[in-house]
């Protein structure tokens, strides 16, 4: 629940007692003077009703003041401001209460992390945000705990471990949900051998109310907890591999709803990847993929929607969520407007998870279409089903959206979101046809390969598979247009694309804001923030900040003036995958949060970084290393490391083909015993023997002897190279 935008009958509750609202007459859409939530407001709009920055006025907007975040890994929190405070979240759970005028620290708070959970953590160090009440900001870890902060100081009132069990790979990056008398958090790890699940605690003892499993359990251990999971269960298969997991994290995306006084969460994709592995009998397997409808008190299901059925492609629905109500049919309805990753926007029945709409945003290879009769899509395996072979499916991985946050204007009726028009090579490696289970390892048992470097990589892979790829029906569509990234402007009831305005790269995505004076913010990763005409998309200014933008803008207002703030850095999913036209690419990734206002300066902009160095000199190759000794490390590092350490230039993780002499004497320490851990290097002794290691390690020697002779003829590389790493298995 949110606190400055709940309305009148609320107000004087601020939160506990305010759990259900008389949906005739839902609350107004749209943040005031605070800005109350990463969201904004109750319905998760990102939209202000704050008018004095206006299309008059814009090209006055300037630099009011800056906080150094102290990392360089990722940001993707929006800020909150209440009673003129501003309080937000950074990478691992960092929290920061700040004077929202002046950007003076108030107090800080730093989780002690365990390090080892940066290797459970598909996509960085990130975090999305706080939530508030009156007493306290919660805040959830990456490895795994909710914390209770006392709003003045800052000091931890409670903590409460989330995960049911510490043997799975599980991590938290999403932001936590205020619902009334309950806190609810969910958990990353889809990609790793997690079963997901969301909790509740109750707000002032930290105390377990409910959680809710979103797929079966092994039915070998039993009944399932409530009856949503015995009709799950009809929907997976007999032979199902539940020792992997089965997926279905909640990583983001739970929102309350206080007209019905329940908790939407969207679910997020199954693990492994492909159905074959996972659920080989077939089935839809709820409830993957979905919008899901819990009571608030008891976390029991009232509805759910499944935007992927049979999902084999990591089309998680944890993106954004808003809510609405608008005239459907000639009849009022509260919705909820959600475009998942699958390449679909969707108007859905908030009371009866009924879909109303169903518009294909980008190319689909998945589903041709949707069939509302059914409320369900129309199936096309025959484009997508990899498991006899390759197939160009679309979207890719990375999804047609992802967690950036969208905007709407309740006003011009428009919904402003980044979309990612890309595809993917997917096909199943033969020694992937039957994963093992390793325990708290990547399960992904597929390998893709994006569009944009399709025809880059395809030559060094056997005759036989070129072929096989380039006579699917996608082939020509993929080499016609690898990608196609856009801000768009989205009519929320047809769904019709108002207007569009491209990005510079597949990586470049971000999150939006809109404002009741017609206006629409976003960042790039160039580091500008860009403000456009609501109506046209006409771009009104442009602010350079020398610092990568992905996470939402947001306004407030103190003091009689209004602001607009978003935090800053390069990360996420794709980290090591530093775009040459990114900030980080040429300037140091220092995060920070920047702050404008009407009539100040410019932005303070960071130092260019020095050129590149050439590559040092790697020492003698192990003895006794042959060429299958380093195609064995070849593939245990795709398999293990290649999701963090790419090994392309600029990336904030190590470069290991620029290993220096101590790092390459210290390599077995650093690997197997953790001698780097507190620096955020895990240990991998529990899925890595000494032999394992070492060919890990002669795989690295070879490749930057390689990397050695090629920069003496050549010179040090510049921009991203195709290698196996380009292309992580879960990027998100």
């Amino acid at each position: 629940m949110r606190v400055a935008s709940l309305w009148a009958a609320c107000a004087a509750m601020l939160l506990a007692s305010c759990s259900m609202q008389d949906a005739s007459n839902p609350p107004p859409i749209g943040a005031g003077n605070d800005w109350d939530n990463p969201g904004g407001d109750w319905a998760g709009s990102h939209f202000s009703r704050l008018t004095d920055i206006t299309k008059d006025n814009i090209a006055h907007l300037g630099f009011a003041w800056e906080y150094g975040l102290g990392t360089t890994r990722v940001q993707e929190a929006t800020p909150v401001v209440l009673d003129g405070v501003m309080y937000t979240s950074g990478n691992l759970g960092r929290v920061y209460a700040l004077d929202a005028a002046t950007g003076e620290e108030l107090w800080t708070f730093t989780p002690e992390v365990d390090q080892q959970y940066n290797r459970y953590a598909c996509c960085d160090q990130a975090n999305r945000g706080i939530a508030i009440n009156e007493d306290h900001v919660f805040v959830g870890a990456l490895d795994g705990w909710l914390y209770a902060l006392e709003r003045e100081t800052g000091t931890v009132a409670w903590k409460a471990d989330t995960f049911h069990h510490r043997d799975r790979g599980y991590s938290i990056t999403g932001a936590p949900e205020l619902a009334g008398d309950v806190v609810v958090i969910g958990n990353g790890g889809a990609e790793y051998d997690a079963r997901g699940y969301v909790t509740a605690f109750h707000v002032e003892s930290g105390r377990e109310a409910w959680r809710f499993y979103t797929i079966p359990r092994d039915p070998a251990q039993g009944p399932q907890k409530n009856p949503a999971l015995e009709a799950a269960l009809k929907t997976w298969s007999n032979d199902t591999r539940w020792d992997l997991g089965g997926g279905g994290t909640v990583w983001d995306a739970i929102e309350y709803d206080p007209v019905h006084d329940q908790v939407i969460i969207g679910v997020g994709n199954g693990g492994p990847y492909p159905i074959s592995s996972r659920s080989p009998g077939g089935g839809d397997n709820l409830y993957l993929s979905s919008l899901v409808a819990l009571d608030r008190e008891t976390g029991e299901v009232k509805w759910h929607f499944q935007e992927t059925p049979q999902d084999s492609w990591d089309f998680t629905a944890v993106q954004p969520m808003i809510f609405t109500s608008m005239e459907i049919a000639g009849a009022m309805r509260d919705v909820v407007l959600h475009a998942p990753k699958n390449g679909f926007y969707f108007v859905v029945d908030r009371v009866t998870g009924e879909p109303l709409l169903a518009e294909q945003m980008v190319r689909t290879s998945w589903a041709s279409g949707w069939d509302l009769d059914s409320g369900e899509p129309v199936l096309t395996p025959e484009s997508s089903d990899y498991s006899e072979g390759p197939k160009l499916v679309f979207p890719a991985p990375p999804g047609a959206r992802n967690w950036y946050p969208a905007a709407y204007d309740p006003e011009r009726n428009l919904y402003f979101a980044s979309f990612l028009d890309m595809g993917s090579l997917m096909h199943i490696p033969d020694q992937l046809r039957q994963p093992e289970h390793r325990p708290r390892g990547l399960t992904s048992a597929v390998d893709a390969i994006f569009t944009p470097y399709l025809q880059q990589a395809l030559p060094g892979m056997p005759v036989d598979f070129q072929n096989q790829v380039k006579a699917l029906p996608e082939w020509q569509s993929a080499v016609e247009k690898p990608f196609s990234s856009q801000v768009r402007a989205i009519d929320a009831t047809t769904g019709e694309t108002r207007w569009t305005a491209d990005y510079e790269g597949w990586q470049d995505r971000s999150g939006m804001l809109a404002t009741e004076a017609g206006l629409v913010f976003h960042g790039d990763l160039s580091g500008r923030l860009v403000v456009r005409d609501a109506e046209t998309g006409r771009e009104l200014k442009t602010i350079e900040t020398g610092t990568a933008i992905m996470a939402a803008p947001m306004t407030y207002k103190v003091d009689g003036v209004q602001y607009v703030a978003v935090q800053a850095g390069w990360g996420g999913g794709g980290m090591s995958l530093v775009p040459q036209y990114s900030a980080a690419y040429s300037k140091p990734n220092t995060n920070r949060i920047l702050v404008f206002k009407l009539d100040a300066g410019d932005v303070p902009m960071p130092e260019d970084l020095p050129p590149i160095e050439p590559t040092p000199m790697p020492p003698a190759q192990l003895r006794g290393v042959t060429t299958t000794t380093i195609g064995h490390g070849a593939v245990l590092f795709a398999d293990n490391c290649s999701i963090c350490h790419s090994n392309q230039p600029r990336a904030p993780v190590p470069n290991l083909l620029r290993m220096n002499e101590g790092t390459h004497a210290a390599f077995d320490r650093i690997v197997l015993e953790g001698l780097l851990l507190s620096n955020g290097m895990p240990r991998w002794d529990d899925l890595l023997d000494a032999e394992e290691t070492r060919a890990i390690h002669a795989y690295l020697i070879d490749e930057q002897r390689k990397v050695y002779e090629r920069d003496r003829r050549d010179g040090p590389q510049e921009g991203v190279i195709y290698s196996r790493g380009t292309t992580s298995r879960s990027v998100q």
